[in-house]
């Protein structure tokens, strides 16, 4: 009987090529194959980030993913997923690319979900955009006793709300074309002045933009609102 191929989940961090983790570089420079998420207008983050470090005999296996609410049930993992087994069939190890960390809110989970009882997995921690974001806007995210909330923008206004309104820190993910709806809800709940907005942290191209100047219709999905604590500190 072959024996198996190893699966890697590669935290690739939110952006900045120098942000890789040894760990994860040294994995991404010897391993066989690579698998990476394709977004429906065609663009490639992942493989971006680390274009520089692959090298030309390395198989590639995008993997065409919707970036919708519920994509843990939808057909693309399912395909995505057999498509890696293959490889792994064969005894050949492969490593799927990840922006920021694999297990939040990583496309790697739904990987993982449908292959580790099947393949031996191994999970290289990266970089959270939160994290990335928090050093890039200056503020400290967090003091003694606070409790930190992220929360994604797809979830619904009265949810968002409940979520926010006893929050001592908090960050909102995967704003996109739900700017406008949280815009609502933190000027409804006074939050606006402690609100910091910034898109594609650590990338060439980041942005650091007043909350109350931002156009709603140029919002990308690779944005935060960062509320960072209100604790004093001594």
């Amino acid at each position: 009987m072959n024996k198996l191929g190893k699966l890697y989940g590669l935290g690739i961090g939110p952006g900045d090529p120098e942000l890789l983790t040894l760990k994860a570089h040294r994995i991404l420079t010897t391993v066989p194959v690579i698998a990476y998420p394709t977004m429906e207008n065609g663009k490639v983050l992942a493989r971006a980030i680390v274009a520089d470090f692959m090298l030309p005999h390395q198989i590639e296996v995008p993997m065409p993913l919707p970036f919708s609410v519920d994509r843990s049930s939808q057909p693309h993992y399912d395909i995505a997923a057999e498509n890696i087994a293959e490889h792994l069939n064969l005894g050949t190890d492969v490593a799927v690319l990840c922006v920021g960390d694999p297990m939040l809110y990583g496309t790697f989970m739904y990987i993982f979900n449908r292959l580790s009882k099947r393949f031996s997995i191994e999970v290289v921690p990266g970089i959270s955009s939160v994290m990335a974001s928090a050093a890039m806007l200056g503020v400290p995210i967090t003091y003694r006793n606070d409790v930190f909330s992220i929360m994604p923008a797809t979830l619904e206004a009265e949810i968002l709300r409940d979520h926010l309104a006893y929050v001592d820190a908090a960050a909102i993910i995967k704003l996109g074309r739900h700017f406008p709806k949280v815009h609502q809800v933190l000027d409804e709940l006074g939050l606006l002045e402690r609100a910091l907005y910034i898109e594609r942290a650590t990338l060439p191209n980041q942005r650091i933009i007043p909350i109350n100047e931002l156009d709603p219709g140029a919002v990308t999905y690779w944005s935060l609102i960062l509320i960072p604590s209100r604790t004093k500190p001594q």
